[in-house]
């Protein structure tokens, strides 16, 4: 029945699906580019042992990185594909492994694309990072022999609640997984707690991100556009967020002449981001205009992509978007793997134990709502002392969390060399 009424529902959001890519589409071209590969129609590929990696979008394909270049390392003889759902991620995946990896959408949950999907490229492994699982999917492949693990995973309670809500459709979605690798023992028991098998805790890999000196360079080259005033950084804003922030900074006297800098989440929504600033009667200015940022400019809307490391290497403390409502905040790790004193608002659940554990470092502060968060930049901004503290505790923060990536290939190894002995 479970099945039945799930395939039912694609079959009703099918053209709903369509019609919102086709109304991203107006501001991100990109959501209509290989179309048909939702639908499972990809062009020839050769043929080859393959091992599938699987990032949703931007944060994911970032995380992916050192995972794909140990697969790549540890297997030799096979080709690594990279599917994404999102234009960003499969732009940051273009940006990050070029022709190193074959990419392509991964398709629509449906049977006849999934196992379109399957056909085409024959993977004998596979890997989906953090939280994206579609039961359909995951059938299918355990049905070919295709054995699918789930690294990084991540399960906030409110997420796990809403799966144990519809126990059969949970039973479904995990029960076709060979393997969870999760970042904490509290996402472990959660993934238990719904019917995942052999799960292991290995860590976050993303406190083995390695900064690109490039980043660091184009974030000094950013504060010498941005000139002598403090400079606050707000990545991965969410809609509702820029304008609490931005009424905040106009009744703000301890801003003082401080440049507000916003990084959008999604660029569809960097026009959107500058009307606001207009609408409130800010001197604002865009990153894609590339030009220096002259004193009166109070605000920077960061509309660009790939750059979010060097927004927070020109930044003197960075905010957390997210996090001041309720979106689970973005990654907080970034910026204190750069040395930046981080603040984050009242809703951190999709990194709740990264954001408990800088607060605990004494490499971030918690703030209650943007006008709180504002203040704190502006205390910070005072105290150049403080402010190094909290940049060097954050160092250390990221330094004491590595390691993620060599236990999880440790873990994930052996399954790989057992799949592809099985199917060679």
């Amino acid at each position: 029945m479970m099945r039945a009424f799930y395939a039912l529902a694609w079959i009703v959001a099918t053209p709903l699906a369509l019609a919102r890519l086709a109304w991203r589409s107006r501001r991100q071209r990109g959501y209509l580019d290989h179309l048909g590969e939702r639908f499972g129609r990809y062009p020839p590929v050769p043929s080859a042992p393959r091992i599938w990696v699987h990032a949703v979008s931007v944060g994911e394909t970032r995380a992916a990185a050192p995972i794909v270049d140990a697969l790549a390392h540890r297997f030799p003889g096979h080709r690594i594909l990279v599917t994404h759902m999102t234009p960003t991620g499969r732009e940051t995946g273009e940006a990050l492994f070029g022709d190193r990896v074959e990419r392509a959408w991964l398709p629509y949950d449906l049977r006849f694309a999934v196992r379109r999907f399957l056909a085409r490229y024959r993977p004998r492994f596979g890997v989906i990072l953090e939280t994206e699982l579609w039961p359909r999917l995951l059938e299918e492949c355990a049905r070919e022999g295709v054995p699918v693990v789930l690294a990084n995973g991540r399960l906030s309670e409110r997420s796990a609640r809403r799966y144990a809500r519809v126990p059969s459709f949970a039973r479904w979605a995990f029960a076709n997984l060979a393997g969870v690798a999760a970042q904490t023992e509290a996402d472990a028991g959660r993934f238990r707690g719904l019917g995942a098998r052999d799960v292991a805790v290995t860590g976050n890999v993303k406190f083995d991100m390695d900064v690109p000196p490039a980043m660091v360079e184009r974030g000094r080259a950013f504060r010498e556009r941005f000139g002598m005033r403090p400079v606050w950084v707000v990545g991965s804003t969410r809609e509702g967020e820029e304008a609490l922030l931005l009424d905040a900074f106009a009744r703000s006297d301890a801003a003082g002449e401080a440049l507000l800098v916003l990084v959008p989440r999604h660029p569809q929504r960097f026009d959107e981001v500058c009307r606001i600033a207009e609408a409130r009667g800010f001197a604002f200015a865009r990153r894609s205009e590339d030009r220096p940022v002259d004193a009166a400019t109070r605000v920077l809307v960061g509309d660009s992509m790939g750059e979010m490391l060097a927004y927070y290497a020109a930044a003197d403390v960075v905010i957390m978007g997210g996090s001041l409502l309720a979106y689970g905040s973005q990654n907080l790790i970034e910026a204190c793997a750069l040395g930046r004193p981080v603040i984050v608002g009242p809703h951190t659940y999709n990194f709740e134990e990264a954001s408990e554990g800088a607060i605990a470092a004494g490499a971030a502060l918690r703030v209650a709502d943007a006008a709180a968060a504002l203040a704190a930049a502006a205390s910070l901004s005072r105290d150049a002392a403080r402010r190094g503290e909290m940049g060097e505790r954050a160092r250390d923060f990221v330094a004491a969390h590595r390691g993620a990536v060599e236990r999880l290939m440790d873990w994930l190894a052996p399954l790989v060399e057992r799949a592809t002995r099985v199917s060679a």
